[in-house]
């Protein structure tokens, strides 16, 4: 069985690949571990400055949580210590990230290209945090991320209908940094890698600090709102509702409770 995530390492760039394609590269506990593992990897490995994370196959950069898993009660092994969600999402890391999204990158997908320092899009790529439409909220930091990624009003219509937003629309929006033809993604994505990598590792660190410190501020105070609605959401029936009606392919039913 191939592993669920894969980790190359190009000159000072650490390419990590989501390897669930079959699964639109949803993530289950054993990808969440291993996800927490490449990234320690990439940080405590001197020769590597920058990370470039991308999924397997065309069609999806990560659907998410696996919801056959939530439904299956495996909820708490999506979130692995000190990343919580898909072992990624709160990880403290020094070196920069870059999300290479090829496809679609939905709910928890989403929640981990924010959590990324800059993106890189193909063109037939899209975004939304379709959590709502599953009885969910999106406690991996999609709630505050996407409202610091795109304008405030655009930020709550997508979280609140479930809808996607458009590579090309979140790229005139700011959520995306470059926009690509999909054979042009990586090898985009990798020529940033290797201009950062160029750069001075010790300033480099220093400034990416800077601005996420600027951007972090309240941070504090989000994920406390977030672990809570989730905790709430989590002991609903409705979230038990959408889970169970994913993996029955059918309609949800909701009772508000």
């Amino acid at each position: 069985m191939a592993p669920e995530v894969l980790y190359e390492v190009r000159e000072h760039t650490a390419l990590i690949t989501l390897n669930r394609p079959a699964q639109r590269n949803a993530v289950n506990g054993t990808l969440a571990s291993a996800l927490a593992s490449a990234i320690g990897r990439l940080e405590q490995d001197e020769q590597v400055r920058v990370g470039v994370l991308t999924g397997a196959g065309d069609v999806a950069f990560s659907a998410g949580a696996d919801l056959k898993a939530v439904a299956a009660g495996e909820a708490d092994t999506l979130h692995v210590e000190p990343g919580g969600f898909a072992g990624f999402v709160r990880y403290p890391r020094a070196k920069p990230v870059i999300a290479a999204v090829n496809g679609f990158a939905l709910a928890g997908g989403c929640e981990i290209a924010l959590a990324c320092d800059t993106v890189v899009a193909s063109t037939d790529a899209s975004f939304g945090l379709p959590e709502v439409t599953r009885g969910l909220v999106a406690a991996a930091g999609g709630a505050f991320r996407l409202l610091q990624a795109v304008p405030p009003a655009r930020a709550v219509e997508l979280m609140l209908t479930g809808t996607r937003m458009d590579a090309e629309e979140a790229y005139r929006l700011g959520l995306v940094a470059a926009l690509t033809a999909p054979k042009d993604l990586l090898p985009r994505a990798l020529g940033i890698a290797a201009r950062i990598a160029a750069n001075a590792p010790l300033a480099v660190r220093e400034t990416l600090s800077i601005a996420r410190a600027a951007l972090a501020v309240h941070d504090e105070r989000w994920w406390a709102l977030s672990d809570e609605a989730a905790r709430r959401m989590h002991a609903s029936s409705d979230a038990l509702e959408g889970a169970r009606a994913f993996a029955e392919k059918r309609q949800p039913h909701w009772t508000g409770t």
